[in-house]
C-alpha cells in the first residue's frame, strides 16, 4: 500500500511539473490595454515583467518624463526604408530596426547606414517565423544566431542585443530563451495597420492616430516599407517635437526603474 501511494505521489509531482512546463511554453499574441490616459500589460502575460521585456519606458510614464520612441520592424527594402532614413536623418532623431536575413543579403548597405547613422539595428529572427513552435532552445537559438551571422557577415559589426518576436507572438519560455542569450526583449505599447502594401491607411487619418496616441515612455512599432509612414513621418516627428517629446534609444527602456 505504501508503495502504490508513493508511486502515485510521484506521479502526481510529475504532472503538476508538466503542467507548469506547458504553461510556460503556451504561446500569447501581443497587446496592451488602455487604462484611462495610461497603457498597460494585458494581466494574462504579466509574466514579461519577470523577465528582460519591456513595452513601455516605466521610468517615463511615472515621472511624466517627455521621452518616446520610434522603433521599425524591417524585412525587405521597396523605396520606402530609404526614405525612413532620409527622415530620420534630416530630423536628427534616432530608431531602431528589427531586421530579417532578407534584409541582411539583399541591402548591406541600408543596414552600414541605418548603423552609421546612430541607429540601434536589433535582431527579429532571421526568417519571421512563429518562435513559439521551436522545440526547445537550440532551436529558439539558430533563429537569433542566424541572424546574428548574416548581420554580422553584411556589415561587419555586431547585432545589438534586442529582440523583437515576429507578429508580437511570443510565450515566456522564449523570453527565458532570449535572456539566456543575452537578449532584451522590446514590445510595443502603439501599432497600428501599417503593414500591407496593397491596402494603406489614410495618411491624415494615421499622423492623427499616432500623434493622438503619444504618451511619455510610449514605443511606437512602424513598419518602414509603408507608403503613408513614409508620406507623415516628418510631420508626426515635427509634431511630437513642437509637443515638447524627445527621442530615445532602447538603452533607456531598461534603465533601473525609479521608486
Amino acid at each position: 500500500m505504501k508503495k502504490i501511494k508513493f508511486t502515485a505521489f510521484i506521479l502526481a509531482a510529475v504532472s503538476l511539473s508538466l503542467a507548469a512546463f506547458a504553461e510556460d511554453s503556451t504561446a500569447y499574441d501581443w497587446y496592451v490595454k488602455r487604462e484611462g490616459d495610461g497603457i498597460v500589460c494585458p494581466p494574462e502575460m504579466s509574466f514579461i515583467e519577470k523577465h528582460d521585456c519591456r513595452f513601455i519606458d516605466k521610468n517615463a510614464s511615472s515621472t511624466g518624463d517627455r521621452v518616446v520612441y520610434l522603433t521599425f520592424d524591417a524585412g525587405y527594402e521597396n523605396g520606402n526604408v530609404t526614405k525612413v532614413l532620409d527622415i530620420l536623418k534630416e530630423e536628427n532623431v534616432p530608431g531602431a530596426f528589427f531586421v530579417l536575413e532578407n534584409l541582411a543579403k539583399r541591402e548591406p548597405a541600408l543596414l552600414k547606414r541605418m548603423a552609421d547613422e546612430g541607429h540601434t539595428v536589433c535582431n527579429h529572427t532571421a526568417r519571421h517565423r512563429d518562435m513559439t513552435s521551436c522545440r526547445g532552445f537550440s532551436e529558439f537559438a539558430a533563429e537569433l544566431e542566424k541572424m546574428e551571422k548574416e548581420y554580422e557577415e553584411a556589415t561587419g559589426r555586431k547585432l545589438s542585443k534586442f529582440y523583437r518576436p515576429p507578429e508580437g507572438r511570443f510565450s515566456e519560455e522564449n523570453l527565458s530563451f532570449a535572456e539566456k542569450l543575452g537578449y532584451k526583449t522590446v514590445l510595443w505599447s502603439f501599432a497600428y495597420a501599417d503593414w500591407d502594401n496593397d491596402r494603406q491607411p489614410d495618411p491624415e487619418k494615421s499622423y492623427e492616430k499616432i500623434v493622438d496616441s503619444a504618451r511619455p515612455g510610449v514605443v511606437f512599432l512602424l513598419h518602414p516599407t509603408s507608403g503613408t509612414n513614409a508620406e507623415i513621418l516628418g510631420m508626426v516627428i515635427k509634431t511630437l517635437k513642437n509637443d515638447g517629446y524627445r527621442f530615445g534609444k532602447l538603452e533607456e527602456l531598461f534603465k533601473d526603474e525609479k521608486t
